[in-house]
């Protein structure tokens, strides 16, 4: 059970409530250690004086904020000890505000909050509940290690999570911060026709398991192909960008690719279907006379074995179609693969192919 990285009290006019913090995210990030090339010998970092080159120790370590070049304001750790707030013990909400009205890029960490005793359930439940009627967010500010946040409390389902807000001098002004964009007269006619048609095709329900970091993946696999002394196929380059002048041809050739794949991923889970319907219990005799009928000839099983023991790394597999890969699923005997989404495929196609080599080694 996760445990809590801070607890104290959430306020909102005289009522309170105890609660604790707990993180909402995990990192999955692939973490590598630092070596000298051609050794298997750590590689560790130090706090080294950049004029004499020698190494430093913690305590004779203090901060300096630079004035102007090679001169510094020195502090020392007890001074920011001192000014700082110190572990505050309450999250006190003195405005209520739409969610709508907050922009995304205000937006940071994300926490979950949760009462610190059954006994304190139903003024939590209220306060839950009240955000979820009304769709407002309570904004409040908290100390935490020594740094002072602005966040927003709001409610989920059974839940009431907290996010940290940037202050409003952390977000940039795009308008003065990036070079270049497009004025008002961009962006419509027949082109914003075809791209509304294009955001239409593509369009679908939020579904957070369909996506995957596929980057950590290919770091997975890199250290396994290596680590067994194989070759992994190098990522495809970035696609060039489009030409304005063949924009109208570009969208069009979206948008009949788009629903094109959309036709084709459906077929899949609809062609099982008959085959359902039509399956009788054969025993006996009759049994092995349909098992007979239904097996492949020796040679095309062995050629099947053969197809299938190539091309099943995941970067090789997420270049097919969904219904290649439900193809290939067939002809490895996964069972389920009519339900599967494509990257469950991929998955269970990258590991039926492992399988499949150990078995012939």
């Amino acid at each position: 059970m996760a445990r809590a990285i801070w607890t104290g009290v959430i306020t909102f006019g005289l009522v309170s409530v105890p609660v604790g913090l707990f993180s909402a995210t995990e990192d999955h990030t692939v973490h590598f250690h630092q070596l000298q090339r051609g050794t298997s010998d750590r590689i560790r970092n130090r706090r080294v004086n950049e004029r004499t080159g020698d190494e430093v120790d913690g305590d004779d370590i203090v901060k300096g904020f630079e004035l102007d070049e090679g001169e510094y304001v020195v502090v020392e750790p007890d001074e920011l000890d001192e000014i700082a707030p110190g572990r505050s013990q309450t999250i006190d909400i003195t405005d209520f505000v739409d969610l709508e009205a907050i922009e995304p890029v205000y937006f940071d960490r994300t926490y979950y909050i949760a009462p610190r005793g059954e006994e304190y359930a139903k003024v939590y439940e209220l306060l839950r509940a009240a955000l979820a009627k009304t769709n407002k967010v309570g904004i409040a500010s908290f100390v935490m290690r020594n740094k002072q946040y602005l966040t927003a409390l709001r409610a989920e389902e059974q839940v009431l999570v907290l996010q940290t807000l940037h202050w409003a001098d952390e977000v940039r002004d795009p308008h003065q911060e990036l070079p270049a964009l497009p004025s008002g007269r961009a962006g419509k006619g027949k082109e914003l026709d075809m791209a509304l048609q294009l955001v239409g095709a593509l369009s679908g329900s939020w579904e957070p398991a369909r996506y995957h970091d596929t980057y950590q993946e290919k770091v997975h696999e890199l250290v396994q192909a290596k680590a067994e002394g194989q070759e992994i196929a190098p990522a495809e380059k970035a696609p060039a960008a489009t030409n304005v002048i063949d924009l109208m041809a570009v969208l069009q050739g979206s948008i009949d690719q788009t629903r094109g794949g959309r036709k084709t991923e459906e077929e899949p889970r609809e062609k099982p279907a008959p085959a359902r319907k039509t399956t009788r219990k054969t025993t006996g005799k009759a049994a092995k006379k349909t098992a007979a009928r239904k097996a492949p000839p020796k040679t095309a099983r062995a050629s099947g074995t053969a197809r299938s023991q190539r091309g099943t790394s995941k970067s090789e597999l997420r270049q097919l179609s969904k219904a290649q890969l439900y193809e290939r699923a067939t002809e490895y005997g996964i069972t389920g693969r009519s339900k599967m989404s494509r990257e469950e495929l991929i998955d269970a196609l990258a590991r039926a192919g492992r399988r499949r080599k150990k078995s012939a080694a």
